[in-house]
């Protein structure tokens, strides 16, 4: 139905003006992605593509919060900082907020939220802070990974006792489904803030021997901390949207569908974007058929009220744990004289979908393409498949025999080995009890570091892994039998899979000689995408892993990465989260790689840039290191690059 054409120019002095507005904060970096919308770009030239390879470290801060547990992961400082007034701001992962000078990195305050060590955590992260601003007042919140809604005062780094229960809320209550364990619900991501209300989601455990929590979304008021809103992503009301997506005997107990990534706003169209993850279980969904709305989606929600206004779901009735887990990203899409404010999201399949996120539309035409089907029983896949008309998957998604690579002839034969049994239809190949080989595996494709629109060249920029994973099932009455024969260890991770009748096992398929992937090389590639026409501008090999020194091509190779790209005006692309302690810069127009800065360790994290106070443009990226045998150490470093003073 058309719209009135007074209403139509209304919304676009709206969203013109909200759009000036955005620009003039984004070079102070205020949120997450550099503005509420995640455009991870910024104004800045201080740093240009002629003087790019002159960048210097101009201070390091350790933040002493590097720590490995007796029990779980060590931790994972992937915190991306905020401007805040003349404040970098950043958490850790023990639950420390930390205010620096952002000029010279020397600590202004620190707030420690007391989180408890050693609990297990299954991914022990935080990636950042969100602001939250009322005239003269600045409130911080920080979503704690033992699932706290802290509010701290941005002046003074001190609690704001009048939210919330002295200063915070309780996020493990109120659920549909409770946690039965400490480390099973968390929080990694930084809360969205639209308006005045504080938005949170939740990172909740796979592969766990208890019921996975359910994964509700909350708006709770700024000011006062009470809860406004609830929106579950599993309908429970039946004749609701979506609810009949959602047929078993366990819908009421199913958890999941959650948002562990992190989510964006438009405040002139109050909406929140929420990417959604798979429904538990990951890799059997006999007892939740049907499309699994609003699972695997990127859904907008109405911030005043929790009301879902649309979604779009990138993959129906997931069994391959491919979650929408890199952010969305609000943008200006452009083409034929046109100018539509857009919401890209990309997945973990390679998918790149671009959409209108006034309703959800496709800008680039989307089809339903049939795909491989079950020959497990109690499961039923779905028939079809959402496939973006361009760009095709920007990560391989087929493994035959005669495509494998080893680094010797050795590991060849031992990848060939390895696939040669596993059921092998391409993309989106169901689990088995065979075995079944998934490609890309359950890292992506695109990881949850997410792009970064570079609008000088209208290009959509994203760094993709590929490797390929082995996925099998095992009957539930055979687990034992399995167990004692030592068929679940070592290599293999298992999951449990509690109250269906598959447990299953996964691996990246690596080749034990030099513990490198069957896949082809490049592993990792950071890709360019036109954004208005979903073509490939450029695919760079990005990053290097560590253990793949000795040999003379490993800079080709690329690695994986664990954390996402920005652009700048100054036609940079700047990018870390690889294996290797490294952050790099590349030409945004031609994808050439123009500068490598050494880190102290890995950095799997986003990093951000600003103007200080002494003019020079800084770019700051936090260094944790990779849990990863082999590879960089963990560590708890906030780097800082500038070029030398009174360079032009």
């Amino acid at each position: 139905m058309t719209r009135p054409m007074s209403r139509m120019a209304a919304v676009a002095v709206t969203l013109v003006l909200a759009g000036a507005a955005v620009a003039a904060q984004q070079a102070d970096w205020r949120a997450y992605g550099g503005d509420p919308g995640g455009e991870r770009y910024s104004p800045l030239t201080g740093i240009r593509r002629e003087n790019v390879a002159r960048l210097e470290v101009a201070w390091t801060y350790r933040t002493g919060d590097a720590y490995t547990p007796t029990v779980g992961r060590p931790t994972a400082h992937e915190a991306t900082p905020i401007l805040v007034g003349d404040q970098l701001v950043l958490n850790t992962p023990l639950g420390r907020v930390i205010a620096l000078d952002p000029t010279t990195g020397r600590e202004r305050w620190r707030f420690d939220v007391e989180v408890p060590r050693d609990k297990g955590w299954g991914d022990y992260g935080s990636r950042g802070v969100a602001l939250w601003e009322r005239g003269a007042q600045r409130r911080l919140f920080v979503a704690t990974i033992d699932a706290r809604l802290v509010a701290i005062d941005a002046a003074t780094g001190t609690r704001v006792t009048t939210f919330g229960e002295r200063g915070e809320v309780d996020l493990r209550k109120g659920l549909r489904v409770p946690p039965t364990g400490f480390a099973d619900y968390a929080m990694t991501s930084p809360p969205a803030v639209v308006r005045d209300v504080v938005v949170v989601g939740s990172a909740v455990a796979d592969g766990t021997d208890k019921p996975h929590p359910s994964g509700e979304v909350r708006g709770f008021d700024a000011v006062s901390g009470k809860l406004l809103w609830s929106w579950d992503p599993v309908p429970q009301t039946p004749g609701t949207p979506g609810a009949d997506t959602w047929k078993g005997r366990n819908v009421a107990r199913t958890g999941g569908a959650n948002a562990w990534s992190v989510m964006v706003t438009d405040a002139a169209l109050g909406l929140v974007f929420v990417p959604t993850s798979s429904p538990s279980h990951d890799y059997f969904g006999g007892e939740r058929l049907g499309d699994n709305l609003f699972a695997n989606s990127v859904v907008a929600l109405h911030a005043a009220t929790g009301q879902r206004a649309w979604h779009f779901q990138t993959v129906h009735h997931d069994l391959w744990d491919y979650d929408v887990a890199a952010p969305p990203i609000l943008f200006d899409w452009r083409r034929d004289g046109r100018t539509v404010p857009a919401v890209a999201l990309a997945s973990k399949n390679g998918h790149v979908f671009v959409l209108d996120r006034r309703d959800g539309r496709p800008l680039l035409p989307v089809t339903e393409r049939p795909v491989p089907q079950t020959d497990v029983a109690g499961e039923v896949t779905a028939p079809t498949q959402p496939f973006p008309s361009a760009p095709a998957s920007l990560a391989r998604t087929r493994l035959t025999a005669a495509d494998v690579w080893g680094a010797t002839d050795a590991d060849r034969d031992w990848c060939r080995q390895a696939i040669a049994g596993l059921r092998n239809d391409g993309l989106f190949t169901p689990p088995s009890l065979q075995g079944s080989l998934v490609v890309p595996g359950n890292i992506g494709g695109v990881a949850w570091g997410g792009m970064a629109h570079d609008r000088a060249n209208d290009l959509l920029v994203m760094a993709v892994n590929d490797l390929a994973a082995e996925v099998r099932l095992v009957k539930r009455e055979a687990v034992a039998a399995e167990r004692s024969a030592g068929r679940l260890s070592g290599e293999f991770e298992f999951h449990p899979q509690l109250g269906t009748d598959y447990g299953v096992v996964r691996r990246f398929l690596l080749a034990p000689g030099s513990r490198l992937p069957c896949t082809p090389p490049p592993w990792g590639s950071l890709v360019a995408v036109k954004a208005s026409t979903g073509e490939i501008a450029w695919r760079t090999p990005f990053g290097r892993i560590p253990w793949a020194e000795a040999f003379p091509e490993a800079p080709t190779w690329g690695s994986f990465a664990l954390g996402g790209p920005i652009a700048t005006a100054g036609g940079l692309v700047f990018s870390a989260g690889t294996l290797d302690a490294a952050i790099y810069a590349f030409d945004a127009a031609t994808g050439t790689q123009l500068w490598r800065g050494a880190l102290p360790t890995s950095a799997r994290a986003t990093p951000m840039t600003y103007r200080g106070r002494d003019g020079r443009q800084y770019l700051v990226i936090s260094a944790g290191g990779h849990a990863v045998d082999g590879g960089m150490p963990i560590g708890d470093h906030v780097v800082a690059f500038a070029l030398p003073a009174g360079t032009k």
